[in-house]
């Protein structure tokens, strides 16, 4: 019997980032963790692009002139997507990476977003609760499928109805961590986040000039002190 040869998809990253003139900014200091408020336009690390240079990490490890110094042993246990501002926490030397580490892989740590979604949204608070799985044939797409999909849950709560045009303000509680969970999960209801551009409908992303998603709170242990920490960054829009 002949082999069959089953279609295969070539992956081709050839995305090159804008560059970002938004200073990161340094919201905690210690001698162990930074908390820091990321841009939205920003990578968390550098990509393979040599163009792609530009990134959280870079700036922590060189430093940014005239506003922060720089952090030569700065480790990312913590990453936000591209496109999403807000709190991120970084480990300082290697042990409190480790120990921030083992508390992200056992979910112990809580995180907030903020939201603006397209159009109202019905209920004052619910949960979305829907698998998501890797979209090879659309990279760097994920896609809704309850039958190869990890699962994914997100809890929500509506803090205001605005008008002209019509949007919802959403604090979100991911229970989960999957890879653009947050922005997916609010297409499968009806309301993707204005300015998405990969999950989206015929007018959210002309809606605002940035993907409106924020991460605003980060809840975790000191990987020293063993004290719990609630970092907060002010959403910006």
């Amino acid at each position: 019997m002949p082999s069959v040869s089953l279609p295969t998809h070539t992956i081709v990253d050839d995305f090159v980032a804008p560059v970002c003139d938004d200073f990161l900014q340094i919201l905690y200091q210690d001698t162990d963790i930074l908390l820091i408020n990321k841009p939205s336009g920003l990578l968390s690390l550098s990509g393979k692009n040599p163009l792609n240079w530009d990134s959280v990490h870079y700036r922590l490890v060189h430093g940014q002139a005239r506003m922060t110094p720089a952090f030569p042993e700065a480790k990312l246990p913590h990453r936000l997507d591209f496109g999403t501002s807000g709190i991120m926490v970084v480990a300082l030397n290697a042990l409190a990476a480790k120990h921030l580490n083992k508390q992200f892989q056992a979910r112990t740590i809580q995180k907030r977003y903020r939201a603006m979604l397209e159009g109202w949204v019905a209920d004052d608070q619910g949960q979305i609760t829907a698998a998501i799985a890797k979209d090879k044939a659309h990279f760097p797409r994920v896609k809704i499928c309850a039958a190869t999909g990890k699962g994914a849950t997100s809890e929500y709560r509506v803090l205001a109805r605005l008008a002209q045009p019509q949007r919802s303000l959403v604090e979100f509680n991911p229970l989960t961590g999957r890879t653009h969970q947050l922005r997916i999960h609010s297409q499968s209801i009806g309301h993707p986040i204005l300015g998405c551009d990969l999950y989206g409908s015929a007018t959210s992303e002309q809606r605002a000039d940035r993907l409106q998603l924020h991460a605003s709170d980060l809840y975790f242990v000191h990987p020293t002190s063993g004290e719990p920490v609630h970092g907060q960054c002010p959403c910006p829009f």
